[in-house]
């Protein structure tokens, strides 16, 4: 009898694989656990077994798997019928997706490059025949590849060996170095077993009687450890023992200490509870007992509350019921920024049962939470951004979508381009649990499913506190540069309003939606402005480094004091970034201390803490920044927001700008006055009528929502439609413009009136490949099942066509 197992690769593959093992293997195989298989000529993946059966494939030949990996599974059944779903829904290769679901870290592959570890001292004796071959292969080549080390023991699988080799720390490989996970060792000091026999105690420490310095730190070592009632590291010995690393080493080479290895944890997980009880307001707990109540009729809640209305107390109490019943939470956030003050709020109330999972951590950081959620018996939280829908959860009760209005919930770059919101909801049925959507300026979409029944409605409507919502002016720039009331791209009313807060002890937030200083530098002789040669974009001015910067490729060059064109010395920047607000600020105001939010200033691990925690401490006066300070942030001590620019909100080609544009100015104007005195808004603009800033100011949600409703409606878009976007990607000009008309008749043949395109987006070259747009509207009755078999049909069809096999097609279904 042959024995089988299917895998899932990490690879773009629509489908598994089928792979044979040997009868041991095949008893020790279970669905979710990591196996080592050869793929293509030389290569060998981790893939992950779905499946394990009796039935040979009928068209490839099998191939054995190198190894099982793993003991217990570390993927769940849960997991991998999210991956399914994911992968059916969203038109991607399953293969994307599992890479995007499991830490990189914990997937290896054949290019490991072995070394040895020169800091332990091997000991030969105590190993096999072929570790010993491998250790001498080391000793004499500094790094071997795993097909070289096969070739030298003659032994095909030899990942269970290099495993073993590795858990003894014998070797390292390159991969655990940069990418694998490798756990985190402290060594600590004990003393031998043999002192616990008195006589030789007693021995030992009358030899000790001419080294009184090191008499008294082994003396001292037990005096620590009753005390402490912990291991004790060399370190912790030095500074209480008041002794020196030189005394503490004679004793280890004496072997009156002896030196061991304890894993630590990377992530604390040890936080204690500093806040006990959480009293909400009688408003607040009607909206609690209205959630509560609107989960018993529907899975997914729409919970919209103003900014600053308290719903973080709320979700903190809902989460509380759902741990004391021993169940999971999911806390998702669109922004990593958001998380920092958050996960504080967390942890002081919950303690040890919150956990953070986002891309800053590390590989090796982000592999210990995914197995602590895992392993853990206890209830916990896990507040992280998008990609933690794919941890392990096995008792989920709970998800809240916090800010669940925002479109970084998509996934843009790389594939699967998923919508962690709706992902959100999926799992959350997966478990019967709960979805909680909470924001203060809802998606027209998620309120048009309140409309249709299908989401629950609850409504908190006043701020905590009684406090009054923000004031909020409309500035009108054309008229104030008329008048030349404007300093750089301060008019005089934004001006007088921030020193006024100054003095009043506020601090001011300023929101500028473009990063660096200028977005053009142009010539004002011939016109001419550098240009990124990858890209179809100007070069952006980053006068930090003095440097011009494609923001797409990340090309770099100097900054120009002559025109590349001309050679003339007569150029100017036009725009302006939140680089250039600082400096300005910076002049105006040269007694204040400015900070920048933005993706330069946030590149760092810490970064985010460091500048929200400054910002916290009293110690920026003014923070400027991008939409990063718009989303969810709390601060006591804001007075004032003011928005440099809202016409580039308004003037963006796309059906949601208006929409996204309400969002955006009613969310950072949210950030002002939360705490004590009323707050203050101003917005800056060319175009002060405009329908959507009026409506700003008076945070008239119904009315924007009737009137962009309507026009959904009359075009065909969401949430009447939906609408999957085609991407096609070429270095070759020609070939994208041939095969992107080719593609679009094949969609109209079927679809007919509701393919768009194609066409060239705003920016048509990115990083040197050309790219054309298709989009396809989908009416509401139209089935999804069919629609996406006649997409795959003419993919398949296209890629049978030799000339368009090079060309890439990015599928993007609910594109935002």
């Amino acid at each position: 009898m042959s024995f089988f197992v299917d895998v899932i690769l990490p690879l773009p593959l629509e489908q598994f694989f089928t792979y044979q093992t040997n009868e041991a293997e095949f008893d020790q195989a279970q669905v979710g656990l990591r196996v080592a298989v050869p793929f293509g000529k030389s290569k060998v993946y981790t893939g992950i077994i779905i499946k394990k059966h009796y039935q040979k494939p009928l068209h490839y030949e099998t191939k054995f798997i190198e190894g099982i990996i793993d003991d217990l599974p570390i993927v769940t059944l849960n997991q991998l019928k999210l991956w399914t779903w994911v992968a059916n829904y969203y038109l991607c290769p399953i293969g994307d997706v599992m890479r995007a679901s499991i830490p990189s870290a914990l997937l290896l592959e054949s290019e490991t490059i072995v070394e040895i570890n020169t800091e332990i001292k091997i000991d030969l004796e105590e190993l096999s025949d072929h570790e010993y071959l491998i250790v001498e292969a080391l000793q004499q080549q500094k790094h071997l590849k795993l097909s070289e080390i096969a070739k030298i023991i003659d032994k095909k699988n030899v990942f269970s060996l290099v495993k073993k080799l590795s858990s003894k720390e014998i070797i390292k490989t390159q991969q655990q170095l940069y990418k694998k996970y490798q756990p985190k060792l402290a060594t600590y000091l004990r003393v031998p077993s043999k002192f616990e026999n008195q006589t030789f105690f007693e021995e030992q420490l009358e030899a000790l009687s001419r080294a009184k310095k090191q008499k008294e730190v082994f003396l001292q070592f037990f005096k620590i450890q009753s005390q402490n009632k912990k291991p004790i590291t060399s370190k912790t010995l030095e500074e209480k023992a008041n002794t020196s690393r030189t005394v503490i080493k004679a004793l280890i080479d004496k072997a009156y200490f002896e030196e061991y290895l304890i894993k630590q944890e990377r992530v604390d997980f040890n936080q204690e509870k500093t806040r006990n009880r959480i009293q909400l307001a009688n408003n607040q707990e009607n909206a609690l007992y209205e959630i509560q109540a609107s989960f018993e009729e529907y899975e997914v809640s729409l919970f919209h509350g103003v900014t600053s209305s308290g719903k973080t107390e709320i979700y903190m109490k809902l989460i509380e019921a759902y741990l004391k019943e021993e169940k999971q939470v999911l806390y998702l956030l669109p922004e990593i920024a958001l998380t920092t003050q958050l996960i504080k709020r967390l942890q002081a109330y919950f303690g040890n049962r919150a956990y953070v999972f986002h891309s800053k951590y590390s590989l090796n950081e982000r592999v210990e939470i995914y197995q602590k959620v895992l392993t853990e018996k206890k209830a916990c939280i896990v507040v992280g951004t998008r990609s933690a829908i794919f941890l392990p959860f096995k008792q989920l009760g709970l998800v809240i979508v916090d800010e669940s209005h925002e479109t970084n919930f998509k996934q843009q770059q790389p594939s699967p381009r998923y919508n962690a919101k709706d992902t959100a909801i999926i799992l959350a049925q997966q478990f019967g649990a709960k979805t909680l959507l909470g924001t203060a300026t809802p998606s027209l979409e998620s309120l048009y499913n309140v409309q249709q029944k299908k989401f629950g409605y609850i409504r908190l409507d006043k701020r905590y506190g009684g406090i009054l919502p923000p004031e909020i002016n409309l500035i009108d720039l054309k008229d104030k540069r008329k008048r030349k009331r404007v300093k750089g791209h301060f008019s005089d009313t934004l001006i007088k309003a921030i020193q006024e807060k100054i003095e009043a002890g506020k601090q001011i937030i300023l929101f500028q939606n473009r990063r660096g200083f200028s977005p053009i530098l142009e010539c004002n002789t011939c016109g001419h402005s550098p240009q990124c040669p990858n890209c179809d974009v100007s070069l952006t001015f980053h006068k930090f480094n003095n440097s011009l910067r494609c923001h797409y490729c990340s090309y770099q060059i100097a900054m120009q004091t002559k025109c590349l064109a001309c050679s003339s010395t007569n150029q100017s920047t036009k725009g302006f970034g939140t680089e250039q607000i600082e400096m300005e600020l910076q002049e105006l105001f040269p007694d204040i201390q400015v900070g920048r939010m933005d993706l330069d200033t946030t590149r760092g691990k810490n970064a985010y803490e460091k500048i929200i925690g400054q910002f916290e401490n009293l110690e920026i006066d003014i923070l400027v920044g991008t939409q990063m300070v718009t989303k969810g942030l709390d601060f006591k001590n804001v007075g004032l927001v003011g928005v440099l620019s809202a016409d580039s909100l308004l003037n963006y080609p796309d059906f949601r700008s208006y929409e996204k544009c309400f969002q955006l100015l009613v969310q950072v104007a949210g950030r002002a006055g939360r705490f004590g005195e009323r707050g203050q808004v101003l917005i800056q603009t060319y175009n002060p009528y405009h329908q959507i800033l009026q409506q700003v100011t008076t945070q008239d949600f119904k009315l924007m929502y009737k009137q962009q409703i309507y026009d959904r409606k009359v075009y065909n878009y969401p949430p009447f439609f939906r609408l999957i976007k085609f991407t096609l990607k070429s270095r070759d000009y020609n070939l994208v413009n041939e095969a992107s008309d080719w593609f679009a008749k094949f969609l109209y043949h079927y679809f007919k009136e509701h393919v768009l395109g194609p066409e060239f987006p705003t920016i048509s070259r990115l990083k040197n490949e050309y790219l054309k747009n298709i989009i396809l509207k989908i009416p509401p009755k139209q089935s999804l099942d069919k629609t996406k078999k006649y997409i795959q049909l003419g993919k398949e069809k296209m890629n049978a066509i030799a000339k368009f096999r090079s060309l890439k097609i990015i599928i993007d279904v609910d594109p935002q």
